[in-house]
């Protein structure tokens, strides 16, 4: 899996399969990009809201393979809506990271988070100059890519219409009994690579029976089945583990689910909910 990549734009490739360092601490992200490339991760996804880019750009910058063969996601904090404060902060996380560029740069969400489940406001203006400032970052280097997260068919279709370079990619939760099929069809017709955070439903899908009975049938963790669920459905995959062990086990994707079980996975019934990390607004909870 390590090897496979997806094209986002004219000379751009992306590994297909990610580490995810959401919840990662900052002085814990460096050691765990350098295990996940000992082991041959090459993508590693962080954002400003995590408070780790410095870790993860000292991973990057001290594994011992060189910049160009590692690729580096970061976001644009969910709260900064106008060209400055979003100009402004992708300087910051450059200077965060020590990298002199980033090769993915997204939205973080089209609304501040605390807003998120809340309000109709979907920012329309406000993203615009948000996507301009990505698309500037763009011209002069410092981003080889842009793209949006947690993104609607109406946010996308705002950016659209104005847009000088059109989002290379949508990171939205995807998972196993949650899955956005509208979305995720609507996204490729337009060109759209779309990404899947949370593949394994930060970790409820464990607990769940129907789809432990699954992985059982492939021989394969649950774990290693939502990842192989979410790739088939052609998507970037980004699992968040600081164990090495089971960053490992996450790349042992060597099966392949069959078309009847893929139909089973895809109608099962959707996972409401997340327990304790239901709060958080990409589970539906509020601020």
């Amino acid at each position: 899996m390590y090897d496979k990549t997806v094209k986002l734009c004219e000379g751009v490739f992306a590994p297909v399969l990610a580490l995810g360092t959401w919840f990662i601490d900052d002085d814990k992200a460096a050691e765990a990009v350098r295990e996940a490339v000992k082991l041959g991760y090459r993508h590693f996804d962080t954002a400003q809201g995590y408070q780790n880019e410095r870790g993860v750009g000292e991973g990057v910058r001290t594994c011992g393979v060189k910049r160009g063969e590692i690729f580096v996601t970061s976001k644009v904090r969910a709260d900064y809506k106008s060209y400055e404060s979003a100009a402004e902060s992708i300087d910051r996380s450059l200077a965060a990271l020590g990298l002199e560029y980033v090769d993915l740069m997204i939205i973080h969400s089209p609304q501040p988070w605390i807003e998120v489940n809340q309000s109709d406001n979907r920012y329309f203006k406000e993203n615009r100059e948000v996507w301009r400032a990505l698309e500037d970052a763009k011209k002069s280097g410092k981003v080889r890519a842009i793209g949006v997260s947690n993104f609607l068919e109406c946010d996308i279709d705002n950016l659209w219409e104005t847009a000088e370079i059109k989002p290379a990619v949508n990171q939205v939760l995807c998972h196993i009994a949650n899955t956005p099929f509208e979305l995720i069809d609507y996204c490729k017709k337009k060109g759209i690579v779309m990404e899947a955070y949370s593949p394994v439903a930060h970790g409820v899908a464990l607990r769940n029976e129907a789809i432990a009975a699954m992985a059982k049938k492939y021989g394969v963790s649950i774990a290693q089945l939502c990842i192989r669920y979410d790739i088939q459905l052609g998507m970037i995959v980004l699992p968040k583990t600081a164990n090495p062990k089971h960053m490992k086990q996450n790349a042992e994707l060597d099966f392949v689910i069959s078309d009847e079980d893929m139909k089973t996975l895809m109608n099962m019934e959707k996972i409401k909910d997340y327990g304790e990390f239901g709060k958080f607004p990409v589970y539906g909870g509020k601020y």
